[in-house]
C-alpha cells in the first residue's frame, strides 16, 4: 500500500511540473509549448532574452533554453543562473551544441535542433524523473552533461 501511495504522489508531482521556454524563434517556441501542453503540463511562459527569462524563473521547475537568444549568446549563462539560483532543471535546445560541448554547471544536457515533438516529450519526461528522483531512460538525442545522468 505504501508503494502505491508513493507512486501516486510521484505521478501527481510529475504532472505539476511547470516549464519555461527560452527561445528567440517565436514559431519554435510555440511548437514546443504546444507539445508540452499536450503532455498535460503547464507552460509558464515564453522568453526570448535574459531579463524576461529571469522574471519568469520563480514560476517554473524546468527550462528549455536556446543558446543564442535575442540579446546574444546568453543562453548558457541564463541556464546556469536558472539552475543555481532558482533550482530549475535546465535542458538546452540549440542548433550549435558544440558551443556548450563541455556542459554548463548545474544543467542537465543539450538537444540538437531541430527537435521532433516526441523527443521533447521524452526529454521532459527524463527531466521530470531526474528532478523528482525517479528513473527514466535517457532519450538517445539528449547529450547528458557529465555528473547529471540518473
Amino acid at each position: 500500500m505504501l508503494t502505491s501511495v508513493s507512486r501516486r504522489r510521484l505521478a501527481n508531482e510529475a504532472m505539476n511540473q511547470r516549464v519555461l521556454i527560452i527561445e528567440d524563434e517565436f514559431l519554435i517556441a510555440l511548437d514546443v509549448a504546444d507539445t508540452i501542453e499536450n503532455m498535460g503540463l503547464k507552460v509558464v511562459g515564453l522568453a526570448n532574452a535574459r531579463k524576461h527569462a529571469l522574471s519568469l524563473a520563480a514560476h517554473a521547475d524546468i527550462a528549455l533554453v536556446d543558446v543564442n537568444l535575442a540579446d546574444g549568446r546568453t543562453g548558457p549563462e541564463i541556464g546556469r543562473e536558472l539552475a543555481e539560483q532558482y533550482g530549475l532543471t535546465v535542458v538546452f535546445m540549440t542548433g550549435n551544441p558544440e558551443d556548450i560541448a563541455d556542459g554548463v554547471e548545474g544543467t542537465l544536457g543539450v538537444l540538437t535542433k531541430p527537435v521532433r515533438p516526441e523527443v521533447v516529450e521524452q526529454t521532459i519526461g527524463y527531466a521530470i524523473a531526474n528532478r523528482l528522483g525517479g528513473m527514466a531512460i535517457v532519450p538517445r538525442e539528449l547529450k547528458v552533461f557529465r555528473g547529471n545522468a540518473n
